[in-house]
């Protein structure tokens, strides 16, 4: 028998041994907390969530590109071989499916429509709903939505659950896709940390786009259709769990002493953002008219194989990575140039798109698509800032609506692609259509001219710190004089808090909104 004492003893040294352990566990824990407090790394995380949730939006939206066309077409021949061998078995799948076997192309068209279209018709809500409640409520809401979307992908066996989760898709993108670039226009408030933010935001948005194809292809054929879906599944909960810890969506308070946004409506009639969003449609037509017209044009003109359609678009990431890099180190050199960098991507576009069609091989093809995604990145790149910035000096610093109005032209542009570019195709030719987006693009090039003197208002009125006359006047703007002071040395005056909150909201919308006469 082992005696009392030692017993004791072990006890004692097991508790000390526990204590000792929760201890440092503590203090880790304090530790991490502090590092996600920390201001500048705080933004670095916020940066990495807004880009996965990106990224996951758009490998969902571009990796069914190639396994939900063969996957229907083989629920339809299943769905044919039950009928034969008993035709009276099950009136309603039949008769679904009969009708899918004559409408096919049409259904798969609507069907990867539908996702931008619902985008569409949110997001003017979405964006109102931000600029309410800030930022990261919205993004752990379409985090959410996202989540179920991309199970209900995994699971579903026909083509109304495969609507519906393709519809919850457009749903939960219009709202993570706006708050999330939102969040980083608001969180980067000096502009060259802003380009290079938004730039890495748009390359992940790229990569998802290009990467998904052959990411789906490869797992359906070889794992089946929910594997794919359910990687992605793993990673969306991952990113709203870190949401929910670094962002404390449900317990910040930041947003009751910020100010209420410009309406949506008022910031749509603006003549400036109307050119940027104008800019935003046109140069992702060609982009959005190609996707689903291409593969036939492919197969027809050169034979292409399977896996080279799949491939088409993949090297285009590159050249796209390639223009928000060379957009991101000119705009910090040359940041009065953001409206010339937008306008050589138009030509850009508009030259590549022409030449689509001269393309005889594989080979020769991939050139012209990345030179598409070349101008594209010049033009996302130099014009996404720019909205921000027309927000600050036009409006009010609140960026949900005028996000979601850039939002809204990236859905226009690909709603209308599945629907539309194939009846082009079949009435006059895939020649046509290409020639005609390189006409457009090159001729809405020059509207970009409009923007040439927009940094001239910066000197004259810039956002509430160059108010200096008066200095800050309510809790909104002590708090963004401040942060202004840690960046911008020299910028700041005496901060008087007189007046009330309220009072301060009024007068500076009033006053922000009428910065078009001074234009």
């Amino acid at each position: 028998m082992e005696p009392e004492e030692t017993k004791e003893g072990r006890a004692t040294n097991l508790a000390q041994s526990a204590a000792s352990k929760l201890s440092q566990m503590s203090e880790r824990t304090q530790q991490l907390g502090n590092v996600i407090q920390d201001p500048v790394r705080q933004k670095r995380i916020i940066l990495v969530i807004v880009c996965t949730a990106l990224l996951l939006d758009n490998m969902l939206y571009m990796v069914i590109v190639p396994i939900i066309p063969d996957y229907l077409e083989g629920l339809q021949k299943a769905a044919d071989h039950a009928e034969a061998i008993a035709p009276h078995s099950n009136f309603t799948n039949s008769t679904m499916h009969t009708t899918a076997k004559g409408n096919f192309d049409l259904q798969i068209g609507v069907l990867f429509a539908s996702k931008a279209i619902l985008q569409l018709l949110v997001n003017p809500i979405s964006g109102t709903f931000i600029d309410r409640v800030g930022y990261e409520i919205p993004l752990f809401i379409g985090l959410n939505v996202m989540f179920l979307s991309t199970v209900t992908f995994a699971f579903a066996d026909n083509y109304a659950t495969l609507f519906l989760a393709r519809s919850m898709q457009g749903l939960g993108s219009a709202f993570a896709d706006t708050a999330g670039i939102a969040l980083i226009a608001d969180r980067y408030t000096v502009d060259t940390e802003r380009s290079k933010a938004l730039g890495i935001a748009l390359a992940f948005i790229s990569f998802g786009s290009l990467a998904a194809p052959p990411f789906g292809g490869v797992l359906y054929e070889f794992a089946g259709k929910r594997v794919p879906f359910l990687i992605l599944a793993c990673i969306c909960l991952t990113d709203g769990i870190l949401c929910l810890t670094v962002l404390k969506p449900f317990s910040n308070r930041e947003r009751e002493n910020m100010p209420v946004g410009t309406p949506i409506h008022k910031l749509m009639v603006d003549p400036y953002i109307a050119v940027v969003a104008g800019a935003l449609i046109v140069c992702n037509i060609p982009l959005a008219f190609l996707e689903p017209t291409i593969a036939n044009w492919m197969e027809e003109t050169m034979h292409s194989s399977q896996w080279e359609i799949g491939l088409a678009w993949f090297p285009a990431f590159f050249p796209h990575v390639l223009g928000v890099f060379l957009v991101v180190k000119l705009a910090a050199k040359y940041p009065h140039l953001q409206w010339f960098y937008g306008a050589i991507g138009m030509v850009f576009i508009g030259a590549s798109s022409c030449t689509v069609p001269a393309c005889k091989t594989f080979g020769q093809l991939m050139f012209p698509l990345c030179g598409i995604c070349f101008g594209i990145a010049f033009v996302d790149t130099a014009l996404l800032p720019t909205l921000a910035f027309l927000v600050d000096v036009r409006h009010v610093s609140v960026y949900g609506s005028v996000y979601a109005i850039a939002d809204i032209s990236y859905c226009v542009a690909y709603a209308l692609g599945p629907v539309v570019a194939g009846q082009i195709v079949h009435d006059l030719g895939f020649v046509q259509l290409n020639l005609g987006m390189g006409l457009i693009n090159v001729l809405y090039a020059p509207a970009l001219l409009l923007l040439k003197n927009v940094t001239q208002m910066k000197p004259s009125f810039s956002e509430r710190n160059m108010l200096l006359d008066d200095g800050p006047t309510g809790l909104y703007d002590t708090i963004k004089m401040e942060q202004r002071e840690k960046k911008k040395k020299g910028l700041c005056t005496t901060i008087d808090e007189a007046g009330t909150e309220t009072f301060a909201q009024r007068s500076y919308s009033e006053e922000e909104s009428s910065g078009g006469e001074y234009a």
